[in-house]
C-alpha cells in the first residue's frame, strides 16, 4: 500500500495530466472568487431522516423524460468510473468528486454529449457524488469495487436535491404536495396514501422505476420519531425481552414458543412463474412479444415483493412494540446462500431460494432502525454461539444436531426441547448477558445503544 502510495502523481504535474490528457477543467475561475462558507444541513436535536415511499402515474411526456434521465445517470456514473480508472491506471492521478464534475461540464460542451444538457445537472452531480461514495466505501473495506451499470441489470433511479424540484404544499391536505421536477412543466400524479410531516420541505427526492415500469417517489424529510414507551417485564423493573430464531421452517420462534409461519411465497407462486418462464423462452429474441412476456414475469415478482415487505413490516413493528430488547443470532447470509456447487448442488439451489425467500436480511435490517427510532435495543449474539446444540434448562452442550431433527432430549437432565424454541430461549439468556455487561459498564443516566453485537462487545463497553 505504501508502494502504491509512492507512486502517486500530485502537484503541478497531476494538475497537467487532468488538464492535458483527461479533459478535466481547471479551477483557475473558481480561485478567482471569494471564499464563501459552505452551506449544509444542520439538523435540529431530535429530528431524525425519514423516508416516505409513494407510487406516482407519469403522463407519456413525464415517463420519456424520466427515461432520459435515467439513461443519462448511468452514463454519467459509468464515464465517471472509467476516468478514474484511466487517471489511475494509466497516469497514477487519483480523482474526486470535483474533478469529475468539472469533466461532466466538459462532456456537455462536446456535440456527441451535448444531450446531458436536457437533465438537469444536480441530478447527474448526484450520480458522481453516488460514485464518489462507492469509491470511500470501497477504501474503507467495507464493500467491493465499484462496478459499471448496466441498463438490464441496474436499478432505475434519479435523486434530486433541494435545487431540483418544486414543493408547493396542499393547505387543504396538510402533509400531501404539488411535486414538479426539474426539466418538467406539470406535477406528478402522487397518491398520497399517507401523509408527510407538515410544514416540512424535503431534504431530498429519490425517484425509481422498477423492472414492473411502476414509477416511485421516495421522499427524505426530518421529523422527531417519538420513542415507545419503555416496556417492563408485568410485575418487575427488568426490561422485557425475547429471543428470537429465524429458520425456514418457521420464519420466526420465539422464546416463548409462537412460532409465525414462514409465507413460503416464491413456492406459493411456482407453478405460475414456472409457466410465464416457458413462455419467456418462446418467445422471439428482442421481440415485443418478449418483452411483454418479460414485463408479466416482472409484474408477479413485484407483487411478491410487496406482499414479503408488507408481512415482514407488520412483523418487525409488532415485535418492537412489544418488547424492550430483542435478541437474534448473527446470520451468515452471504455465506449460507454461496453458489451451489458439486454433487448436492440442486439441493442447495433449493436451500438458496428457501433462504432467499424468507428475507432474513430485510427482517434485521427492519429490526435496526425500528430499534434505533422507538428506544429499543436490538442484541446480535455471536454466530458460533450454540443455542441450538444447548440445554436451556441445565445449560449442558449435546451433540450437534442435523437439520431433520426437530426434538431432542438433554442426556444430562431428561428435558425434552423443541429444537427452535429451545435456541430461542438461549438466545435471550446470552443477549440478556450482553445486555446488562454493556448497560452496567456506561456511566450513569446513559442508555444502552440501540444495536449491541457481540463481535463489537469491547467497542461498546469503555475501558476500566
Amino acid at each position: 500500500m505504501g508502494g502504491e502510495m509512492a507512486d502517486r502523481v500530485t502537484g503541478e504535474e497531476a494538475r497537467r495530466i487532468k488538464r492535458d490528457l483527461l479533459g478535466v477543467g481547471d479551477r483557475t475561475e473558481h480561485r478567482k472568487r471569494a471564499v464563501a462558507p459552505m452551506k449544509g444541513l444542520i439538523g435540529q436535536v431530535g429530528m431524525q431522516q425519514r423516508a416516505y415511499r409513494f407510487r406516482f402515474y407519469p403522463t407519456a411526456d413525464q415517463a420519456a423524460q424520466l427515461t432520459q434521465t435515467f439513461g443519462a445517470c448511468r452514463w454519467v456514473y459509468n464515464e465517471g468510473l472509467a476516468l478514474r480508472v484511466k487517471a489511475w491506471e494509466d497516469h497514477r492521478v487519483s480523482l474526486g468528486y470535483a474533478e469529475t464534475c468539472r469533466a461532466l461540464t466538459g462532456w456537455k460542451r462536446v456535440r456527441a454529449t451535448a444531450w446531458l444538457k436536457e437533465t438537469s445537472s444536480t441530478v447527474l452531480q448526484q450520480s458522481l457524488r453516488h460514485l464518489d461514495s462507492a469509491f470511500s466505501r470501497f477504501f474503507k473495506g467495507s464493500a467491493k469495487y465499484p462496478r459499471r451499470k448496466s441498463k438490464h441489470r441496474s436499478k432505475d433511479s434519479a435523486t434530486y436535491v433541494r435545487t431540483g424540484f418544486r414543493w408547493i404544499e396542499d393547505p387543504n391536505r396538510p402533509g400531501t404536495a404539488s411535486v414538479t421536477l426539474a426539466k418538467q412543466t406539470t406535477p406528478l400524479d402522487i397518491r398520497w396514501s399517507r401523509a408527510l410531516p407538515p410544514g416540512q420541505l424535503p431534504v431530498k427526492l429519490n425517484v425509481t422505476r422498477d423492472r414492473a415500469g411502476r414509477f416511485f417517489l421516495s421522499v427524505l424529510v426530518e421529523e422527531a420519531v417519538v420513542p415507545l414507551p419503555t416496556m417492563f417485564v408485568p410485575g418487575g423493573r427488568e426490561p422485557k425481552a425475547v429471543g428470537l430464531d429465524l429458520g425456514l421452517a418457521t420464519l420466526v420462534t420465539m422464546d416463548d414458543g409462537e412460532k409465525l409461519p414462514h409465507p413460503r411465497l416464491l413456492a406459493k407462486y411456482e407453478r405460475q412463474l414456472a409457466a410465464l418462464q416457458r413462455d419467456l423462452h418462446r418467445k422471439q429474441r428482442d421481440s415485443k412479444n418478449r418483452g411483454k412476456a418479460r414485463e408479466r414475469i416482472a409484474r408477479l415478482y413485484a407483487s411478491i415483493g410487496d406482499v414479503r415487505r408488507d408481512q415482514l413490516d407488520q412483523l418487525t413493528t409488532r415485535l418492537v412494540r412489544e418488547n424492550q430488547v430483542l435478541v437474534v443470532e448473527d446470520l451468515p447470509i452471504a455465506n449460507l446462500m454461496r453458489t451451489p456447487r458439486g454433487k448436492n448442488r440442486r439441493r442447495k439451489a433449493a436451500l438458496n431460494r428457501s433462504i432467499s425467500d424468507a428475507a432474513w436480511g430485510e427482517l434485521l435490517r427492519q429490526l435496526r432502525y425500528k430499534c434505533a427510532w422507538y428506544g429499543r435495543t436490538l442484541v446480535i449474539v455471536d454466530r458460533f454461539f450454540p443455542s441450538t446444540r444447548r440445554c436451556s434448562s441445565c445449560h449442558a452442550k449435546g451433540p450437534r444436531l442435523d437439520v431433520s431433527v426437530r426434538e431432542w432430549s438433554c442426556v444430562e437432565c431428561g428435558t425434552v426441547h423443541d429444537r427452535d424454541t429451545n435456541a430461542a430461549v438461549n438466545l435471550r439468556d446470552e443477549g440478556m448477558r450482553l445486555y446488562w455487561t454493556v448497560a452496567m459498564a456506561l456511566p450513569p443516566g446513559r442508555v444502552p445503544p440501540s444495536v449491541i453485537k457481540a463481535s463489537e462487545l469491547l467497542d461498546l463497553v469503555p475501558a476500566a
